[in-house]
Order: structure tokens, then sequence, then C-alpha cells
């Protein structure tokens, strides 16, 4: 038998078959991970709430500004690594802004179209986030048919429609693998209480909330999920009700969270417990945070920290001390034409004053914090 046509140094690089353009996608976006460093994790120092530690992950520090990088990233490498995405095939994503910010950044980076089903109320700071990337903003008038445009448009292209609502809960490894729940512990590990009682979560895709539940009960840690939907959203009514099916009319006016239908991502096992926010509550959360902070954050966050404020509130009444961790999802300043503006506020009939006035004074000295926000335990938790 004929010796094979190549040397010793041949066989000790190994194979000579490579996939080409999509290992070498596969690596310019895990370069892109060595490169980012890992969000901070800020504690917001609250001297009225002594023995209650309040921590924020700030995922607004990614390159794309948002908690969405790592999402986008996950569904990238997913797509990739399943044979969807080849050279030259056009990406369709259905958003409400965010993720498609993120993805149109990886998809610049590979060399691939990058197409971005939305709502025409989408914030024109997002819009141009992702024209800036190479997207195209694909605007709809009535965001119910958001799903079936993003895979009509997918399918008219003989593209890929990304589908974060379905895909966002098995792209990433909730086992770990420097996910943001590992990542949120790795951090917590100096300081006085490394086991919070509580890691609150806002529901969009379901997908960051399901890492979250599943990495907790993974390593066993006592800590308890606290989902917070929003108040145009199908998330709370399905948690209550056990049904997957239930629907809202009504789009959210809270960017990022509150979806009509409740997502395939969506992982109800996972979850200790939800709030329904009101949106005037979200803006009012935001502003109180905003003013701590000295640096403006979006509406998903005033959402996530209204319900930790309840939690917080909660633990002081019963004399607990422990920590509590959210997340800073993204900047304000991609709000300033809405959250931000008065008048925008009032056309909604939204008045955020009597919840700031709530929060702030809870806040600045401790005094009892009664808002009426729905909320449900799981009834199946374990």
């Amino acid at each position: 038998m004929n010796s094979p046509p190549w040397s010793a140094s041949d066989r000790a690089r190994g194979p000579r078959y490579r996939r080409g353009w999509v290992d070498d996608a596969v690596a310019a976006i895990e370069a892109d991970q060595c490169r980012t460093a890992d969000t901070h994790l800020i504690r917001l120092i609250v001297p009225a709430l002594a023995g209650i530690d309040i921590y924020l992950k700030d995922e607004s520090t990614h390159p794309t500004g948002s908690l969405k990088h790592r999402l986008a990233r996950s569904l990238f490498l997913y797509a990739l690594c399943n044979g969807h995405i080849r050279e030259g095939t056009p990406v369709v994503e259905a958003s409400s802004g965010s993720t498609a910010v993120s993805e149109a950044y990886f998809a610049q980076m590979i060399g691939v179209p990058f197409y971005a089903v939305m709502p025409r109320t989408t914030s024109a700071e997002k819009i141009a986030a992702i024209t800036h990337y190479g997207g195209n903003c694909h605007l709809i008038d009535d965001g119910r048919f958001l799903y079936a445009e993003a895979a009509a448009l997918a399918s008219r292209l003989g593209g890929h429609y990304m589908d974060q609502f379905t895909f966002a809960e098995r792209a990433t490894d909730w086992r770990g693998n420097n996910n943001i729940a590992e990542s949120i512990f790795n951090q917590l590990q100096g300081e006085r209480c490394p086991l919070p009682e509580w890691i609150v979560m806002g529901a969009g895709t379901g997908g960051t909330s399901a890492t979250i539940g599943r990495y907790l009960r993974y390593r066993r840690h006592p800590t308890r999920l606290c989902v917070a939907d929003v108040q145009h959203s199908a998330f709370f009514d399905a948690f209550c009700n056990g049904d997957s099916a239930r629907t809202c009319e009504r789009p959210s006016l809270i960017e990022g969270v509150g979806r009509p239908r409740c997502e395939p991502s969506f992982v109800p096992g996972v979850v200790d417990r939800m709030m329904k926010v009101p949106d005037a509550a979200s803006v009012a959360a935001m502003n109180a945070l905003t003013r701590r902070l000295r640096r403006p954050v979006g509406g998903s966050t005033g959402t996530n920290f209204l319900a930790l404020c309840r939690l917080a509130a909660e633990m002081r009444q019963d004399g607990q001390s422990g920590s509590l961790v959210t997340l800073i999802c993204d900047s304000g300043e991609r709000y300033r034409q809405t959250y931000y503006e008065p008048q925008w506020l009032s056309a909604r009939g939204l008045d955020p004053a009597p919840y700031e006035a709530a929060l702030s004074a809870f806040l600045d000295t401790g005094a009892p914090l009664r808002l009426e926000v729905a909320d449900a335990e799981n009834p199946l938790r374990a």
C-alpha cells in the first residue's frame, strides 16, 4: 500500500478538511467573546436598607449596549453549528429592538445580510443602531404579525429566521460556560451574602430566566427566581393559570419585556414567583434608579428594579437580611424620546409620579412600600 501523500508535520496539524466559512465565522464570534470583559456587578448602596445588599448586573456595557448581546452571540453560534447559516445566508429576526441591534452586530462581523422585523413604534435610537451595524429595518404597524412577517420575509429571501422567542432557552448552556448566572455567582464570591435570596429577571423571550432558573437548580443554590412581567403581556397570566396559550392583545409599552403570547422559551417550572408591574411603575422605578446611579437606565431595568424593591420591602418587614440581584438591561440613552419625555408619557396616559414618590420614600427612609402589584407564587415550585 502506498503511503498517504502528506508529511508527518501535516498529520500533526490534523485533518485537512475544514468547514471553511463556518469555521471562520465561529472563530470570529469566539474571538469577540475573548476580547469582551465580563460586565460589572454593581452594589447599590442604600443606607436606609441596612442588612439588605442590592446588586445590579450591568449588561449595558456590552459592545452593543444591552443584555441581548449575550443572547445574540448564543443564537448565532447555535445557528452556525446547526448548519442554518452559511456564507451569504440572509438572517432575519423578529424583535422589538435590542436583540436586533446585537444580531446586526454579529451579522456584520461574519459578513451576512441582516433584516430586523420590528414594530413601527420601536425607538429611533434602536433603529439607528441597527442600521449603524449594516442591518435592514423592516417595520410593521401591527405587532401581532411580527412572527409571521419575519418567517415570511426569511422565506422570500431564502434566508434563516433566527426566532429568538423559540430558541433563546436552548441556545445558551444553562449549566455554566460563563453564562449570566454563573457570572453572577462568581462575582458574588467575596461578598457578605454570596448566595442571594432572590434574583429578579424580566420576561422578554423567557430565555434568560430559563437559564438562571435551571442554573440555580443544577448548582443546588437556595436562591429563588422572581420574574417581573409588564402590564400588557401574556407571561403572568400563563404562569398563574398554567395555560401557555394565553395571549394579550395590547402591545407592551416597555421595550424588551412583555410579549403578546407566552413564548416557547419561557419555562414557568423554574420560576418561583412572578410580579406584573404597571407600565407607570416601571417608568417610576427607572427614574428612581437613574437618580441613584447618576446615569440613565431603560424601562425594562425599571421593571426589574420595582420588583426587587418589593422583595426588599418584604425582607425588611420580616426582619431578614441578605442580598438581592437584578439586571441593568440597557442604557436609558436609547429612550430619551420616549420614557424620559413627559409628552410621550402623557400621550399614553402614564403618570409615574405616585409610584415614584412611594419608591423614593422607601429608598430614602426605609418606610413601608405599599404598591399595588399583581403577584403570584408558583404552586408547583420545588
